[in-house]
């Protein structure tokens, strides 16, 4: 795949999940999973470390994924040129729809805003969003809390060899401690967990 038409294929792909995505980042992660099924740009468990990347950084969520996959795409079609454009392209093309949407909106919302039809529109994408944040939330707790190549069938010992249980144990730690500790920095909590995982991995536990 040549390099151009590569950055043709980012913004296509992202203006897509930009114009769709309603509800934030979270909610371009079930078209992430899309992509990557029928792209073959990054792996399903690409996704869950973009996830891991992109809250540890700074910026929006889907921007900072968007950077990911536009990066890496370009860097294997056109070398560093390429990742630079690729890391361009595709956050430019995932933002290019709420651009193009708020500068309609900010000329006819302040004179349709009470409209019924508008108000029903506003309705029926609350729930929309939350769909496909959770499941978002459900594919990302698939990798990383179960390990479901060990599922044999519906046995106790079949479910039991599912569960990441360090990775289960991790995450009800810091459940508890966001909600104990609520003027602690999320940054200290994600340097903990960060720090916790390498000593995992050097124990073999994940």
């Amino acid at each position: 795949m040549t390099l151009l038409v590569l950055l043709g294929l980012l913004c296509w792909e992202f203006f897509k999940t930009g114009l769709f995505a309603v509800g934030g980042g979270l909610a371009t992660l079930p078209f992430l999973y899309d992509m990557s099924t029928r792209m073959h740009w990054f792996s399903t468990a690409d996704v869950a470390n973009m996830v891991a990347i992109s809250e540890s950084t700074p910026g929006p969520l889907g921007i900072n994924m968007a950077t990911y996959v536009g990066f890496n795409g370009g860097l294997n079609a056109g070398g560093p040129l390429g990742a630079i454009a690729g890391a361009i392209v595709a956050p430019v093309s995932e933002v290019l729809p709420s651009l193009i949407i708020i500068m309609i909106i900010a000329k006819v919302l302040a004179k349709f805003k009470e409209n019924q039809i508008v108000q029903d529109v506003f309705y029926g994408l609350r729930p929309a969003s939350v769909g496909l944040i959770a499941a978002a939330g459900v594919e990302v707790v698939k990798i990383a809390l179960l390990a479901l190549e060990k599922w044999t069938g519906f046995t106790l010992q079949s479910l039991l060899a599912v569960i990441n249980w360090p990775c289960v144990a991790l995450a009800a730690v810091l459940l508890v401690l966001t909600r104990l500790f609520k003027k602690v920095h999320p940054v200290a909590f994600i340097g903990g967990s960060a720090a916790v995982g390498i000593v995992f991995g050097l124990l073999g536990w994940i």
